[in-house]
């Protein structure tokens, strides 16, 4: 087996020895691994079906995508008007101000294709202009954490390539709900009222997204009349209005009229790219992650680690396998912070950081007895959010993910277009020497991260987390279930978690038996509470998964029952 690189035109792949542990598709096809009994879970049953599947945070983003496919659209079709729902059904987590990243595998080429609609600082917003206001750090709230919004882009970007129905008809789903209303889900009330009260700042969002001062109450029904206006002009003059046209003008407006730094230039000019994916081989899988400016590299560090180590044998003591997961992912944040940035601004070492040699020296830190106090980035030398995963009848696959960072954003409606507006800019640094420092018309690092997996080229499973950090903890931490531990793919959403919460701080599921904590607490990790305002259910994410059945060509998708959603086939 070995270590494979996939970037622009050139590839590296060096040779390493774990052919004997087991396989995703293996455990896909029937081929018995009994996983440990301390992992197994007694929660629903994962979705099988014959002609496609989707998986979605919310029913009904996951109807509307069903409707889609079974009505003859394919996995493009379905997963844009899947994010056009959440748009509007999980107005906190994405929608049309926020940004997008998305997979694609195609049945028809066999190619993996990636999306970056991640959208850049305006050309006002510099580091001159937060050290005038005795600024160290972007603010997660107002105007001045706000960047131009990237998903509705994304969205065109992939019906005028890919699709096979017209954008009015694919957001004619998230407009009826925008005006006849939704019930509120009891997850998403949860997190609405844990951070309602940014909203009470701006007078648009308090008008736009609370009910008397307050956010809305589980089963109550919701409208959003403003949106629906917007997303009706959307639906009929496309990426045009937005970027270009009327609502690019209200949002530009907006922003004058409140001294934000976002302007009509900083929309008409942007443009969402096509861009190679990386990817890394383990166990046979190649794992496909988009490139930096998104974190998908940092899943990526953490295989190429714990492909050094017996998985399956070091779970037979929950402790050594909990405890080899946690520093791995301890060294890949490191490099993570230190490295990543926009490629198109700074150079990102993107292949030396995935390099076999890299792997093996970063493993030599871990050890098996102690937690590393602090990690520190390797030496090289030179040179909030919603997931929508679907499968269709033909073989295409599309793992999408968007947000708007963190939970309700900037916490800033533009003006009257109900388009609640991502606080993206709190990715940048305001150190002048950091790759990842803050330059107009510059990307921030991104957390957003969509994930897809193939094995003999075939696609076998796309994933995505929502929850910022926690999004390449969970995928690797539901990628080692599936592949090193055989665990089912339900059960592996289900199965208890950690979230390495930064320094020796690490947040453990109630799940995870208090022995083994006790012993992890011995080798110096420090079990902790989340960081307020985040919730324990909340910060561990939630995950969304559809498998391929290789032996009986039949499709799988999972939910994860931290979030409120669901997994639909026909």
């Amino acid at each position: 087996m070995g270590i494979g690189l996939v970037l622009g035109g050139w590839s590296v792949q060096v040779v390493r020895a774990d052919a004997s542990l087991p396989s995703l598709s293996a455990a896909a096809a029937g081929t018995p691994v009994l996983p440990p009994p301390w992992l197994v879970t007694t929660g629903r049953s994962s979705v099988r079906a014959r002609s496609g599947v989707v998986a979605s945070s919310q029913p009904l983003a996951a109807r509307a995508g069903l409707e889609v496919l079974a009505h003859g659209g394919n996995a493009v079709d379905a997963a844009i008007a899947m994010a056009g729902v959440l748009a509007v059904v999980e107005p906190g987590m994405s929608g049309l101000g926020g940004d997008a990243f998305a997979l694609l595998y195609l049945a028809k080429t066999g190619e993996v294709r990636a999306l970056n609609a991640s959208g850049w600082a305006p050309q006002a917003m510099t580091r001159s202009y937060f050290s005038g206001k005795s600024l160290t750090k972007i603010p997660l709230t107002g105007w001045d954490s706000v960047t131009v919004p990237g998903a509705v882009a994304g969205w065109a970007a992939l019906q005028e390539r890919y699709g096979t129905r017209s954008l009015s008809a694919l957001l004619s789903f998230a407009i009826e709900y925008a005006e006849q209303g939704f019930p509120v889900m009891e997850k998403t009330a949860e997190d609405w009222a844990q951070f309602a009260a940014k909203l009470k700042a701006d007078p648009a969002a308090r008008a736009t997204l609370l009910v008397g001062d307050r956010a809305p109450h589980a089963g109550e029904l919701f409208r959003q009349p403003q949106l629906a206006k917007t997303l009706r002009v959307l639906a009929k003059e496309g990426r045009k209005a937005f970027y270009e046209g009327a609502i690019a003008r209200s949002i530009a407006e907006a922003a004058r009229s409140q001294r934000g730094l976002l302007s009509y230039a900083d929309l008409a000019e942007y443009k969402a790219q096509w861009v190679e994916p990386i990817a890394t081989l383990y166990r046979g899988h190649r794992i496909f992650e988009c490139p930096p400016n998104g974190q998908g590299i940092t899943a990526l560090l953490v295989l190429n680690l714990l492909s050094g180590f017996d998985l399956a044998q070091l779970a037979k003591q929950p402790a050594d396998y909990y405890h080899t997961l946690i520093e791995a992912t301890k060294l890949a944040f490191a490099d993570r912070d230190r490295y990543l940035a926009d490629p198109n601004a700074e150079p990102v070492p993107v292949a030396r950081l995935l390099s076999a040699e890299y792997a093996t020296q970063r493993r030599q830190l871990i050890s098996a007895e102690h937690a590393l106090s602090a990690a520190t980035p390797g030496a090289l030398g030179a040179g909030d959010t919603s997931y929508v995963v679907v499968a269709d009848k033909d073989g295409n696959v599309v793992s999408y993910i968007g947000s708007l960072y963190m939970m309700l954003g900037s916490g800033v409606v533009a003006g009257e277009t109900g388009i609640l507006l991502q606080d993206r800019a709190a990715g940048f640094s305001l150190d002048a020497h950091h790759p990842n420092r803050l330059e107009p018309r510059k990307r921030p690092a991104h957390t957003i991260i969509p994930a897809l997996v193939t094995k003999d080229g075939k696609p076998v499973l796309a994933l995505g987390v929502v929850g910022g950090d926690m999004q390449p903890q969970a995928q690797v931490q539901i990628l080692s279930g599936l592949i090193d531990l055989g665990l089912p793919l339900q059960q592996a959403l289900e199965a208890p978690r950690f979230f390495f919460q930064g320094g020796r701080e690490v947040v453990f599921e109630k799940a995870i038996p208090a022995s083994v904590i006790e012993n992890l607490t011995a080798r110096g990790h420090l079990p902790a509470a989340p960081k307020p305002p985040w919730t324990l259910r909340a910060i561990m994410g939630g995950v969304q998964a559809v498998r391929i059945d290789p032996e009986h060509k039949t499709l799988e998708a999972a939910s994860d029952p931290r979030k409120d959603g669901l997994a639909l086939g026909y």
